[in-house]
């Protein structure tokens, strides 16, 4: 029984410690982004849904959100080693999302900088508890193992640039709109915008901020002047203004539809039921997250 035990164990450290490469796109030079999975957060969703990346300047790496456990972090940084041996200076979290956060931990050796939102540090320690305790049925046991939440040592308010070395990026944090700590990242040189989940492309916009600040976001991220954008999920785009109007499109829709089921006097179930049918089949995940942020927005707007 002893020598079988061992055996086990030997094995299991040895897969924990081997991380295969994520897939990566070049999406502008010096520009590295990985595709997360359509998938909704829950029992088994794997970590693995969101775009994160890396941007390579000079004298060194910013990474741009690391994924929903240590393994899929370990394995961005694979990536990044396969591209570049240079220090990895930064590592910035768009929002709190497990989705975006909890691969963090792959970096902490490394020594970089953790930069977010002025209210990341606030929202992530509201947080621990929960995203901590799910972790392992969230991503699996083993893809858990380090599971820790780190907070960030430099906070954004307002707009504030970093140097990778002959390459500026401007961080540019905004007031509640998907969540209350949403922090976008510009690259002048390649006029390239990272936007986080402020703004969803295919999958549905889900949120848990204010949605009429939401809608005012949208508005002043127009005046970035980016040539494209990364979404925090979905395709890169040139047409992110394209994209961004399907996405005020959607949320002025349920906005109105949710008005217009409150001033009938209908109950939120029945606001569930008769609101935003024109968005359906434009979106994947509709059902699910068209739920649940009527569910979010029905409360707020009772008391307009």
């Amino acid at each position: 029984m002893l020598k079988i035990y061992f055996v086990f164990l030997t094995i299991s450290c040895s897969a924990f410690a081997y991380a295969e490469p994520l897939s990566v796109e070049l999406a502008a030079p010096g520009i590295y982004v990985h595709h997360g999975l359509h998938k909704d957060i829950n029992v088994g969703y794997g970590g693995d849904i969101c775009n994160i990346g890396f941007i390579v300047g000079k004298k060194g790496v910013a990474v741009i959100d690391t994924g929903g456990s240590p393994k899929i972090g370990k394995q961005l940084r694979e990536a990044i080693r396969k591209v570049t041996d240079l220090p990895i200076l930064y590592v910035i979290n768009t929002h709190v999302h497990p989705d975006h956060v909890l691969g963090n931990v792959a970096f902490k050796d490394d020594h970089p900088t953790f930069v977010g939102h002025e209210n990341l540090a606030a929202a992530m320690a509201q947080r621990k508890e929960v995203y901590l305790s799910t972790e392992s049925s969230w991503v699996g046991p083993a893809d858990a193992i380090g599971s820790e939440v780190i907070s960030p040592t430099l906070a954004i308010k307002n707009t504030q640039t970093i140097d990778l070395g002959g390459r500026i990026l401007q961080l540019t944090a905004y007031p509640s709109a998907h969540t209350d700590n949403d922090l976008v990242v510009f690259d002048s040189t390649t006029a390239t915008l990272w936007t986080g989940d402020l703004l969803f492309i295919e999958r549905t916009p889900s949120f848990e901020g204010d949605i009429k600040s939401w809608l005012k976001v949208i508005a002043q991220l127009r005046n970035i002047p980016a040539v494209r954008a990364i979404p925090g999920h979905g395709p890169v785009t040139a047409d992110w203004h394209g994209a961004l109007d399907n996405e005020s499109r959607y949320l002025s829709t349920l906005l109105e539809d949710v008005r217009t089921a409150i001033k009938k006097g209908r109950s939120m179930e029945q606001a569930i039921e008769e609101s935003t049918h024109s968005e359906q089949g434009k979106w994947v995940l509709f059902d699910l997250v068209n739920r649940r942020n009527i569910s979010r927005v029905f409360p707020a707007l009772e008391w307009e």
